[in-house]
């Protein structure tokens, strides 16, 4: 049995309440963006990387959880530390970022507070050697460099989708396509700006799966709309376009359910270091499917509207094999 096989929604007729709702949390997003900032990460805004090595001189010690240090440097102070291993787990050896640009006073301090809350990691050990295997500065230019980098590379993914979608369909569909992405990117940009969370590499790679996620969803509907074109040229360009919607509305929401469930076992089961990213990722589904569905064919049946351009798209459209 197929789901939602004969819906019959009316997405189009509904849809400046869809536009009013989306308007809203652009609004709220990018006000959160100015007045909050985003909470970069050291990735982008430069600090200090030191990789430790706490595998224990004696074997009765258990294996340090990576939790548990976790715990120990954010007590100490450095709040915003970005922990991760390094390596096969069973070696003990962590990456840990903080913010700064004092290398030797960070080092110092990451030292005191290894020997004072995890002596039994390091007893009998060189801690200037054995423990503390290497320390980066990564500095604020280089940092503001990734930034920026990050940035050009949604842009970049966004302008190439346009173009395929302008060259397989019609110019009006890549340019609302890529509104809509716009739409997904700022909204959940948004939530990571009131929440504070870091924004880390982590999260970018989240977003950048997110737009392709997203971008693929609408393609799908666009595909079924030209398809509709051709077969139901008697019918108002309104109705093809809700009739488009409402038959690949079960592929779209059994596509975007699986999706989120394993996005949301990530985030309750995959540990503190997937987080962030399985909030992304679970957030950007459910803004990209509700674009699919409620806002980018919609936006491109908006802008017939206004421009009198659709019977010239519908040519150009119904004209491609």
């Amino acid at each position: 049995m197929r789901l939602f096989q004969n819906a019959n929604y009316p997405f189009v007729e509904k849809r400046y309440i869809f536009f009013v709702i989306s308007a809203v949390l652009i609004v709220a997003s990018i006000l959160g963006i100015i007045i909050k900032g985003i909470n970069w990460s050291t990735d982008f805004t430069g600090g200090v990387s030191i990789v430790i090595n706490m595998q224990p001189k004696d074997k009765q010690v258990p294996p340090l959880e990576i939790e548990h240090l976790r715990e120990v440097i954010n007590d100490a102070g450095f709040k915003e530390a970005e922990i991760q291993f390094i390596g096969d787990p069973s070696n003990a050896t962590f990456q840990i970022k903080v913010g700064g640009e004092d290398v030797n006073k960070i080092r110092d301090q990451i030292t005191e507070v290894l020997t004072t809350k995890l002596p039994e990691y390091v007893q009998g050990r060189d801690l200037q050697t054995d423990v503390i295997r290497q320390v980066d500065v990564v500095g604020a230019k280089a940092g503001m460099e990734m930034r920026n980098n990050a940035i050009m590379a949604v842009l970049i993914s966004m302008v190439f989708m346009i173009i395929y979608i302008w060259v397989r369909y019609e110019f009006t569909f890549g340019l609302m396509g890529i509104v809509a992405l716009f739409h997904d990117v700022i909204i959940l940009v948004g939530v990571f700006a009131f929440t504070q969370k870091e924004f880390t590499m982590t999260i970018l790679a989240a977003i950048l799966t997110l737009v392709g996620y997203s971008i693929n969803d609408t393609i799908v509907i666009y595909d079924r709309i030209r398809e509709d074109l051709k077969i139901y040229r008697k019918d108002s360009v309104p109705i093809i376009f809700n009739r488009a919607i409402n038959k690949t509305l079960g592929r779209t929401v059994i596509t975007g359910s699986t999706t989120f469930a394993t996005a949301i076992a990530l985030y309750f089961f995959g540990g503190p270091v997937i987080h962030d990213f399985a909030l992304a990722m679970s957030l950007g589904i459910i803004i990209g499917t509700y674009s699919s569905i409620f806002i980018a064919s919609n936006l491109v049946l908006e802008t017939f509207v206004h421009t009198r351009t659709e019977k010239q798209a519908i040519k150009h459209l119904t004209k491609k094999k």
